[in-house]
């Protein structure tokens, strides 16, 4: 069995996917996922420690995404880190809004972004 925290990625570039599973793998198990309509189905069958969510996708972006996520029971309580180009501050403060634990602006560092994530585990 499978030990390593599992980490769902939410992002419709997948050159930012496969960074994020590149720079991940081998510590967590990560879930690429390229859309927020995809998340929501596997996370009404998983329960992921922790979801990386981007902010900017086509047919549902990461605020719908998270969302409804905050909905739904079994998952409310996920930490999830809002990744994303955008430096608006209305996107800042409404994903706040939304009980995100951190928020990284891309393109990301990669151990910036694994310090984040075991600062998150560790406190979950």
């Amino acid at each position: 069995m499978n030990n390593k925290p599992q980490i769902l990625a939410v992002d419709d570039n997948s050159i930012s996917l496969a960074t994020i599973e590149q720079v991940l793998k081998g510590k967590y198990e990560v879930i690429p996922l390229n859309s927020g309509i995809r998340a929501l189905h596997y996370l009404k069958r998983e329960k992921p420690d922790l979801i990386l969510l981007d902010i900017q996708m086509a047919l549902k972006d990461g605020i719908e995404t998270l969302k409804e996520i905050r909905k739904m029971e079994e998952c409310r309580d996920i930490p999830v880190i809002m990744l994303t180009s955008n430096r608006d501050k209305e996107t800042i403060v409404e994903s706040s809004k939304l009980g995100v634990y951190d928020y990284v602006l891309k393109p990301f560092n990669a151990e910036d972004l694994k310090e984040r994530i075991e600062r998150i585990l560790r406190k979950a």
